[in-house]
């Protein structure tokens, strides 16, 4: 019986002191809706940016986008992820060093997709991008269950898919997503602003609005309500692409590294969140590849869609950088994983991807 109880008291003693260790307190999930692998790690591609049909002015796009080396191009158009994300984080998902990221659901279209991220299992049941409210509780819904996280998780999205994906209805998690405004009684004269301007701005697409009101929505609802998990989805990308725009598509992906550095750089200020928080950052799914017009379509019929990224940064993340080693990493394994950074083990009713552990120190 006495070896038994210290026994106890060692597990006890070890688990404490891991837990000191910790510094993960807050978590942000980012997603960036349909940026291929090959702009992330290669940079903008001379061909489509050369093709009239996909660009305006081809010389312009080539003068800010263009260099000798994938290495420079790409930090040409994510030069915060080549800088800060890729000096103290780890990025994967780069075939050129078999070093691989998939989807595991076989549609490679958004909502199953984000259902993936978010719960960390593929339902064969979700198969498009319907309006139907996620069967699955997701892994921001399993932390606001705990009492420690109550009432602090909340989300933001170009897409007006998500109140679904996320089910509001049952999770209870506000979720500010396609055309919505700032909702309470204490808006910042920011929000304020930002409720009178965002009608008054037509966006191209019926169901997403530009990312800019995304973005903002959420930075200031941190600086108000300091909420400890937060969800953020950039939807430009994908919409882009699908309207044939290359070089809107490249612009918008250059401005969205330029938003999650400025999240970076205001967790970085706020006592709150300085050294206590972990950016995860991935996408719903890659686009085709060849023939060339399929760079502007994804799903299960075009090849190469399932192919995607994963990114990471926060101070219990090690400094890898881009991971050049050869391995196998799968969209189900984000849920689980951004569990593991706020030290927490996610349990799903079904069989969730495990942890990443070669992200968390």
């Amino acid at each position: 019986m006495r070896t038994f109880f210290l026994f106890l008291l060692s597990v006890s003693i070890l688990c404490n002191s891991q837990a000191q260790d910790r510094k993960t307190e807050n978590l942000i999930i980012i997603t960036i809706d349909g940026l291929r692998w090959q702009e992330v790690f290669w940079g903008a591609t001379d061909s489509l940016m050369n093709d009239m049909e996909y660009v305006k002015d081809s010389s312009a796009l080539q003068k800010r986008f263009a260099a000798e080396t994938p290495e420079e191009r790409r930090e040409k158009l994510m030069p915060w992820f080549w800088s800060t994300l890729a000096t103290s984080g780890q990025i994967y998902g780069n075939r050129a060093h078999s070093n691989n990221v998939n989807v595991t659901n076989r549609f490679r279209v958004s909502y199953p997709g984000y259902s993936e991220i978010l719960t960390g299992y593929a339902d064969s049941r979700i198969t498009s991008n319907a309006k139907k409210w996620n069967p699955h509780p997701t892994v921001l819904e399993w932390i606001n269950n705990i009492p420690e996280y109550n009432g602090s998780v909340a989300a933001f999205a170009s897409w007006d898919v998500f109140p679904y994906i996320i089910n509001e209805q049952r999770s209870k998690i506000p979720v500010n997503a396609g055309f919505r405004l700032a909702q309470g009684n204490a808006l910042s004269w920011k929000e304020q602003y930002l409720n009178e301007l965002q009608p008054t701005v037509p966006s191209p697409w019926s169901s997403v609005r530009l990312d800019v009101f995304t973005h903002n929505y959420c930075l200031e609802y941190m600086k108000r309500k300091h909420p400890k998990v937060v969800y953020i989805s950039y939807g430009e990308t994908d919409d882009f692409a699908h309207d044939g725009r290359y070089d809107h598509y490249l612009k918008s992906a250059y401005q969205t590294d330029q938003w999650i550095k400025a999240l970076w750089e205001h967790i970085q200020s706020d006592p709150f969140y300085a050294g206590k928080t972990a950016l995860l950052i991935t996408t719903d799914h890659g686009r085709g590849t060849s023939p060339k017009d399929e760079w502007r379509s994804h799903g299960s019929i075009f090849k190469n869609s399932d192919q995607i990224w994963i990114a990471a940064i926060g101070p219990d993340i090690e400094s890898k950088g881009e991971v050049k080693i050869a391995g196998q990493w799968w969209q189900n394994q984000v849920a689980k994983t951004a569990a593991a950074l706020l030290g927490l083990e996610y349990i799903h009713p079904e069989e969730a991807g495990a942890v990443i552990e070669e992200i968390i120190k």
